[in-house]
């Protein structure tokens, strides 16, 4: 017997031309109908469930446009430093930490979520006070950018770091008065990470699905796994075996390793198996703001006179590995945080096209665009590229923003609206693990661009709470290649649907934050219930 459900009697949010529509007739995880109900009633079976939505609202459901899926489930495994405010507070939760885990001595420890801005030091923790937090285990802190972080001694030891090791291009290990000082930032950070002892399997497969319910929670059905490296193969092929996803997930390769792992991934490369589909590559520019290591055309306020922050590729890199996503018409996605890094991207992805004379549309992400500028948004237009905002740095970070670039420069940070009058098609995201998967939170940033401190941060990049719906719904989908089948209420797409308690249209704009996500449905089958 076939399943039918029909949803009545609230805000039914199309994000289709016709805005609203009364119900909803959804079968075997479709949309069979929508209009009055009495039309969608004549289309459903004798036996379908009628759901009274008593005054609810109804919407598209969420669609992550970038996250690290696997980085946030590693978050459950790690000790929480997002509310520390102290070196003496990073001391005493890595203790907790360890006592509560019983951590056996040599077993690698990680912490997670430090911001210096935030702390009463305003530096980053030293290589001293992680020796004295963790005298018997190597421990890694990770900054919340996840950009940059400090290792111990024991770590530094594990990883066979010295004084004598060089930093890679387009990242730095930190050596002051002749000593390692634990720190490390971009492309050092990010390969020492890699090095580090993964959990067990089935640790991580628990951790993994802890990742997937939050995601779910927040009326999220569609989530990405932002940087694949070949590490995470057992992993997801394991997720693949198990039919562990409830939810749809859509990787990017590390272009670094394009050729193993597209072998590696074949049955799902473009295609969904088992709920994973590899939807194209990713690739770092530069760094974060917040940290100072964004690529910037102008300089950052500050002592250092004239830095700029650094790139990671060169130009000539940067072509060449846009010319292959190009050839091969694979999706790209590349972290770009300044408009310098922004700028070698429009210019470098225009190369690649007249290079390799292809005229199909691989629709580019800017991933996190902080700082695009709005002289840069002709060309990003021109082009096809899609500018997914970190618009949460608005909260976050804004007021940090204001200190690293002045109010003017800090106040065009996630350009919305200047990239809606462009007639751009723009994306938001929480870079999980960076902030928890809260969409809600997102559109609420979006909206009224307010800072912890209180800050109006650029008024003229506000935009309607429409809008910003539309950043995480019909947008994301168009991201994805995925605009048949997701992103509104329409006749023939996927019944993913969200239920909230009320409707953003209709609500004090500060008071979206606060809306709860009673329902999550994927493809008609209730999978989230508050």
């Amino acid at each position: 017997m076939k399943e039918e459900r029909i949803y009545y009697n609230g805000d039914i949010l199309t994000l289709e031309e016709e805005l609203y529509t009364d119900a909803v007739l959804v079968r075997d995880g479709k949309i069979v109908k929508t209009g009055t109900l009495s039309e969608v009633e004549e289309k459903a079976g004798p036996q379908a469930e009628k759901i009274n939505l008593e005054g609810k609202t109804m919407l598209p459901a969420f669609i992550d446009p970038h996250s690290h899926f696997s980085g946030y489930a590693s978050s459950f495994m790690q000790a929480d430093l997002k509310e520390t405010v102290s070196f003496d507070e990073i001391l005493e939760a890595i203790k907790h930490f360890i006592k509560k885990n019983q951590v056996p001595p040599g077993k690698w420890i990680q912490a997670n979520g430090y911001d210096q801005n935030s702390l009463e030091e305003k530096t980053h923790p030293t290589l001293e006070l992680l020796n004295q937090a963790a005298p018997n285990n190597p421990l890694l802190i990770k900054h919340a950018s996840n950009h940059m972080g400090v290792f111990n001694s024991m770590a530094l030891n594990e990883l066979g770091i010295t004084v004598d090791t060089k930093s890679p291009e387009g990242g730095r290990i930190e050596i002051k008065d002749g000593k390692l000082t634990g720190y490390m930032e971009e492309a050092a950070y990010m390969h020492y990470v890699q090095q580090i002892p993964m959990a067990t399997q089935e640790e991580f497969m628990e951790s993994l699905m802890k990742a997937q319910q939050s995601y779910i929670s927040h009326g999220i059905t569609t989530v990405q796994e932002g940087f694949v490296v070949k590490g995470l193969s057992p992993i997801y092929h394991g997720m693949m075996q198990q039919n562990m996803l409830k939810i749809d997930l859509i990787g990017y390769l590390d272009i670094s390793e394009a050729e193993e792992l597209k072998e590696e991934f074949k049955d799902c490369l473009k295609t969904y198996h088992s709920r994973i589909k590899m939807g194209g590559y990713k690739m770092f520019l530069d760094g974060s703001p917040q940290g100072r290591t964004a690529w910037m055309r102008t300089p950052y306020l500050g002592e250092e006179k004239d830095y700029r922050g650094y790139p990671v590729h060169t130009d000539e890199e940067l072509k060449e590995k846009l010319s292959v996503a190009v050839k091969e018409n694979m999706q790209i996605l590349v972290h770009c945080n300044g408009d310098a890094a922004c700028e070698q991207y429009i210019t470098e992805y225009r190369n690649a096209l007249q290079e390799t004379g292809a005229t199909h549309d691989i629709r580019p992400v800017i991933i996190h665009a902080q700082l695009l500028g709005t002289d840069q948004l002709e060309r990003v237009k021109e082009l096809h590229m899609i500018p997914s905002f970190f618009v949460a740095h608005v909260y976050y970070w804004g007021d940090v923003h204001i200190r690293n670039f002045g109010m003017e420069r800090a106040s065009a940070i996630s350009p919305a609206k200047s990239a809606q009058k462009e007639g751009i098609c723009y994306t938001f995201h929480q870079d999980s693990p960076v902030i928890e998967p809260d969409m809600l939170e997102t559109i609420w940033c979006a909206v009224n661009r307010i800072t912890r401190n209180g800050v109006l941060l650029g008024e003229q990049e506000k935009i309607t709470p429409l809008e910003a719906i539309k950043a995480v719904t019909k947008n994301a989908a168009y991201q994805y290649f995925e605009e048949d089948l997701k992103g509104t209420i329409r006749e023939g797409k996927l019944a993913d649907l969200i239920i909230l308690d009320r409707n953003p249209l209709k609500i004090d704009p500060m008071e979206i934050k606060n809306i709860q996500v009673v329902e999550t449905i994927k493809e008609g089958k209730v999978i989230f219930t508050k």
